[in-house]
């Protein structure tokens, strides 16, 4: 990409030959604009050359060796659970986050408050129930999603050459998710909560060698109080969300440059 100044062009009267409806006279002004600023279409061509160069290096498809119609296998029910968990993900996210306003992770009171909020929550807030019942059912779909959307990937050989940096992110992905409802399972700070915490002491504790470092880690001691809720809460919803965000995006943009692995 030349760093040199370009010719000018007479946008505008090149404009006024077209004929354009409001929206594409609107999107190309603004492409203009920003392209006269910050060079988005040179930076567009860059990133359609890499992308031209990456797919020259990919076996063809099953699809492509046969002359098959390609857009069978996109609308195949078995290979939209992807882009289903990738869905259930988002709608989690924005449900938990509105969720966010109103709870507090704190277990001070004859009742912990964050149980309190939780029963605020579901009780007397306008909508609250079915904000909470949004997040946790779209949490399990997603949960589901994922487990058979791996399962898809294994039975029908997608995570074979060359593939196989997407299968490892997927693993990756899976085990977050599973860390992302037992996190999101202490939360509300009830029995359920409290014991499921109990649990997750004894598993880590009972680790050979680094079980009491793991403990005192993830849980803030070897006994549950304000430090492990503390722990949970900022695992759940300041770190796992940017880092499964972030592979989600890498998961996604490898198909996107390799295509859909159809069985063979």
């Amino acid at each position: 990409m030349s760093l040199e100044k370009k010719d000018e062009h007479d946008h505008g009267a090149w404009l006024k030959e077209k004929d354009l409806s409001p929206i594409e006279r609107g999107f190309l002004v603004t492409l203009i604009w920003l392209d006269q600023r910050f060079r988005i279409v040179d930076y567009l061509e860059l990133l359609e050359n890499l992308y031209y160069k990456a797919n020259l290096q990919m076996p063809k498809s099953h699809t492509e060796q046969y002359n098959l119609d390609n857009k069978f296998w996109y609308w195949y029910p078995l290979y939209s659970l992807g882009f289903f968990s990738t869905i259930a993900y988002v709608v989690a996210a924005v449900s938990g986050a509105l969720l966010g306003f109103y709870y507090s992770p704190a277990t001070a009171g004859e009742t912990a408050a964050a149980y309190e909020q939780v029963i605020f929550i579901m009780t007397d807030l306008n909508f609250g129930y079915m904000l909470r019942s949004i997040h946790r059912w779209s949490a399990q779909v997603m949960t589901a999603a994922v487990f058979l959307h791996m399962l898809r990937v294994y039975f029908t050989g997608a995570y074979k050459e060359p593939r196989e940096l997407n299968w490892l992110i997927g693993i990756v992905l899976i085990s977050l998710t599973m860390v992302f409802g037992y996190t999101g399972y202490l939360l509300p700070w009830n029995q359920l909560s409290f014991w499921a915490g109990q649990i997750g002491v004894e598993m880590s504790l009972s680790i050979p060698l680094i079980g009491q470092w793991v403990a005192q880690l993830l849980f803030g001691g070897f006994t549950l109080g304000q430090a492990t809720l503390q722990r949970m809460y900022i695992l759940h919803v300041f770190f796992l969300p940017f880092v499964v965000t972030t592979l989600i995006a890498i998961h996604i943009g490898i198909v996107w440059m390799q295509g859909i692995a159809e069985p063979h």
